[in-house]
């Protein structure tokens, strides 16, 4: 490799995001420009109020309606906002489509950038060193390893790398039984996992 080529393990070692927020969320405090309460509160809200379960109604309503999947795929945030509440003017999303020939999985190389609007709180590992930098080299071996998922030598991998400016979502596809399940029974279905991608619904119904 040459000193032009990008590292994504030597960049993930000198740029800890966590580590970085850390230290200017202390410095916010310490400045009074921001509150531990103000900090504990946004949280809060994101672990009970959002979580993941924004994004497991856009995907029912996906499964559910073929326009509203088309839309959804054409235009993620126009698309989640006629679902949930999306800040349209935070985030640029976009949905990608498993399919019985392809699998998607979403990661940040740069730090941590995560569709928070739709499925609330990254988990911690989406934010490791090894699951930045494996995703990228290696994402058949690390889903197969880290999460259990053996996907067929045949199913090809699309990894989508999300920017401050643009986030993914992955569209799972529909499990294989559920054709007479309504949209709510289907909520209860959808795992974050699987919208981020670590996860796959098996069976040929999209």
């Amino acid at each position: 490799m040459t000193d032009d080529e990008f590292d994504p393990d030597d960049h993930a070692r000198s740029h800890d995001p966590e580590a970085r927020v850390r230290a200017l969320q202390s410095l916010l405090i310490e400045k009074e420009l921001l509150s531990s309460d103000a900090v504990d509160d946004v949280i809060a809200t994101y672990e009970r109020e959002i979580g993941p379960l924004n994004g497991a109604r856009v995907v029912a309503r996906a499964w559910t309606d073929d326009a509203y999947r088309e839309r959804l795929l054409e235009d993620g945030v126009a698309a989640a906002s006629e679902v949930v509440d999306v800040d349209g003017d935070a985030i640029d999303l976009e949905v990608v489509a498993n399919a019985p020939g392809e699998h998607h999985l979403v990661v940040c190389t740069l730090c941590s950038c995560y569709p928070w609007a739709v499925l609330g709180l990254p988990p911690t590992w989406y934010k490791t060193p090894a699951y930045r930098s494996r995703a990228v080299k290696e994402p058949r071996t690390l889903l197969a390893e880290e999460f259990d998922t053996d996907l067929p030598a045949d199913v090809e991998i699309h990894v989508h790398d999300s920017t401050s400016e643009l986030r993914y979502m992955v569209l799972p596809q529909r499990p294989p039984g559920t054709a007479g399940m309504d949209e709510d029974e289907l909520v209860d279905l959808v795992t974050r996992d699987a919208m981020i991608g670590v996860d796959r619904f098996g069976g040929s119904e999209r």
